[in-house]
């Protein structure tokens, strides 16, 4: 058959899992799509030997077009004509772009897939090791099924949560994820729907979850088709640094809340996934009754039925609103990335204050702050904004804080690429590691973290030429805001975004896990740690104090209901002999003693021994070392 034949479908109105996109229902496929200013829209099949069929969908009053056509099933390729008439495009909510956004749509059956972990419940919110992934730099090989070999080892280690960066297809061969412009397919790069399920289910079966970073505020700047389906799916009013926001206030935002909404169902339904980490929250305007980040959590639980799921939010603002309960105003959300956390610690590993560290110092004091309290800007004046910054934490559970030391765009912004223990030194490298992964809160490690990886994470997207130079400007400008970065010489090596190459030196050396296994050894021996010694796995409870000791050491002390308390000794300095002891917080429980029960500096961990902590003189804690200390017996 020719183009020009049209087949007839049914029209009757079934019974569908979610309302827009393509759904295989049996021996039958109901297409829906949202074009309200579309008089006419049409799916044109891809049939064998190059051939096509079409057949209009019929109008419904709100705006959508719809039909059932039954003969048709997995795997059939498709698109839609509009008025326009000559030019095709794939459907907007597209399960699968096998060559990409500028592709065909491929129909998929969610429901043939056969789940193996089937009494996996979800994850809760406390005691979880979130491990950030970046698929196509994770292994060499850059797909689901290449890293379905490497979590045996992630859940060996203790890592709970693997938080995925952004999947959904976008244009070119590599990229962040960021520019995702077919939010219900997952990237062809990294193979099919079915793998990222294989990949989720034997997370799940290795008792680990899978949290999927999704981004709601922008599309991406090519491929993206929604606008010719429907102008009003962006903002005419708001506005985000990285192009037009996403409409969820204006006229006819109703229909744009359901298309995020459906997506946010689509990942908790058919990838079982455990939650969403939601990208620069402060950029989704809404003005609505409801905001659409209460509705997204809201969502998220339904869709989950009887699993848990954790949102996390990405909030540049500090707002604690994010996680206040619905009902008291709030968004309901679990947890929010900490960076003060981040950036206190990189003032201490590296004593550079430019940019958006300039407002921390790195002293003992903002780390204690920070273990207590979670956010350390809580409404007071931030000088790199010229604006106060954050809201009182006051009541949040310790675990609604993730901190961490590196992550995607940090490690990126270092201009580089480099690592942490690269700019701080091996000593102090694993002082700060043993300093996160004791605190309370929840700590996130970066791929690769775990064993020093020297690979960097560069900002990498391959773009067509002349939106590869706009990229490659905008991110020397970004940079540029680091003074150590804006200068003639560091801006000519800078490297280019959307070379192949910049790309490749990104992805982890897996040979490098038997070179570092000092470093590994280290981060496995403080997440058993997490797990066994019961006052850390009670952190979430119990009451946590802390003090500064000297200028570069401070003492975290945890109190247990059963007397077995936990001081966590920090010297982030020279050698630390303290004569005086006039700090309470440093008296052991009446009958008690101290004993170091894990110290930083092992021989196996690279360190250099730990002398005996307690003398007649006083006590000493080395330099660059975290000290575990017990209360035990006496005698």
């Amino acid at each position: 058959m020719s183009d020009s034949q049209r087949e007839t479908p049914h029209v009757e109105p079934p019974l569908r899992r979610l309302p827009i996109g393509a759904e295989f229902m049996n021996s039958d496929v109901h297409f829906r799509v949202w074009a309200p200013d579309q008089k006419r829209v049409e799916v044109v099949l891809e049939r064998a030997r190059g051939k096509y069929t079409s057949f209009e969908l019929k109008a419904e009053a709100n705006g959508y077009h719809s039909a059932v056509m039954n003969g048709i099933g997995p795997g059939t390729l498709y698109r839609f004509r509009l008025d326009d008439g000559d030019q095709l495009y794939p459907d907007p909510a597209s399960r699968f772009q096998p060559a990409g956004p500028h592709g065909p749509s491929m129909i998929v059956d969610p429901l043939a897939y056969r789940w193996r972990a089937t009494e996996w419940k979800g994850l809760s919110k406390q005691g979880q090791v979130i491990y950030e992934m970046h698929v196509a730099t994770f292994t060499s090989e850059g797909t689901w099924d290449a890293a379905i070999g490497r979590l045996e080892y992630l859940a060996d280690i203790g890592i709970t949560a693997l938080e995925i960066m952004p999947v959904a297809d976008f244009a070119g061969s590599f990229g962040w994820g960021y520019d995702g412009v077919n939010l219900f397919a997952p990237t062809r790069l990294y193979g099919t729907p079915d793998e990222m399920r294989t990949f989720v289910d034997q997370a799940h079966r290795l008792g680990m979850g899978v949290i999927l970073d999704v981004v709601y505020n922008h599309l991406g700047p090519d491929g993206d088709c929604l606008r010719r389906f429907a102008d009003h799916y962006f903002s005419k009013i708001h506005r985000t640094q990285w192009g037009d926001a996403i409409n969820f206030d204006g006229p006819y935002s109703a229909p744009v809340r359901e298309f995020v909404l459906s997506n946010v169902r689509y990942w908790t339904e058919e990838f079982r996934l455990d939650g969403l980490r939601i990208d620069a929250t402060q950029d989704m305007s809404d003005s609505s009754r409801q905001h659409i980040l209460s509705e997204i959590s809201q969502t998220a639980r339904a869709a989950a039925r009887d699993r848990s799921v954790l949102i996390i939010a990405e909030n540049e603002p500090q707002q604690r609103q994010l996680v206040d309960p619905i009902e008291q105003g709030g968004y309901g959300f679990d947890m929010l990335w900490n960076d003060d956390f981040h950036h206190t610690a990189m003032v201490r590993l590296t004593g550079r204050r430019e940019a958006y560290y300039t407002d921390y110092c790195g002293t003992p004091q903002e780390l204690v702050s920070a273990a207590k309290r979670g956010y350390l800007y809580q409404g007071q004046f931030y000088r790199w904004q010229n604006k106060k910054r954050g809201s009182c934490t006051r009541g949040l559970p310790r675990s609604t804080f993730v901190n961490f030391l590196q992550n995607h765009d940090q490690i990126a912004n270092s201009g580089r690429g480099v690592r942490v223990h690269v700019l701080a030194g091996p000593a102090l490298y694993r002082t700060m590691t043993a300093l996160l992964l004791l605190l309370p809160g929840t700590p996130m490690l970066f791929q690769g973290q775990e064993f020093a990886s020297s690979s960097p994470f560069l900002y990498f997207a391959d773009h067509k030429p002349e939106i590869a130079a706009l990229v490659r400007h905008g991110r020397a400008e970004f940079l540029a805001q680091f003074p150590s970065l804006a200068t003639p010489q560091m801006q000519a090596v800078l490297t280019d975004p959307g070379d192949l190459e910049t790309f490749r030196r990104s992805k982890l050396d897996w040979s490098e896990q038997q070179e570092h296994e000092d470093v590994l050894a280290l981060h496995r021996d403080l997440l058993a740690l997490r797990r066994t010694d019961a006052a850390l796995r009670a952190l979430e409870s119990i009451e946590v104090d802390g003090a500064v000791l000297s200028g570069n050491a401070l003492v975290l002390r945890y109190f247990s209901p059963d007397r077995a308390d936990r001081l966590v000794l920090a010297n982030l300095g020279d050698d630390l002999q303290l004569e005086r002891l006039p700090e309470p917080l440093l008296a052991p429980p009446v009958d008690l003693s101290w004993a170091v029960l894990w110290s930083s500096e092992d021989p196996r961990y690279g360190g250099s021994g730990t002398p005996e902590m307690e003398s007649e003189r006083g006590w000493h804690v080395p330099a660059n070392t975290v000290l575990l200390v017990g209360a035990v017996k006496s005698g």
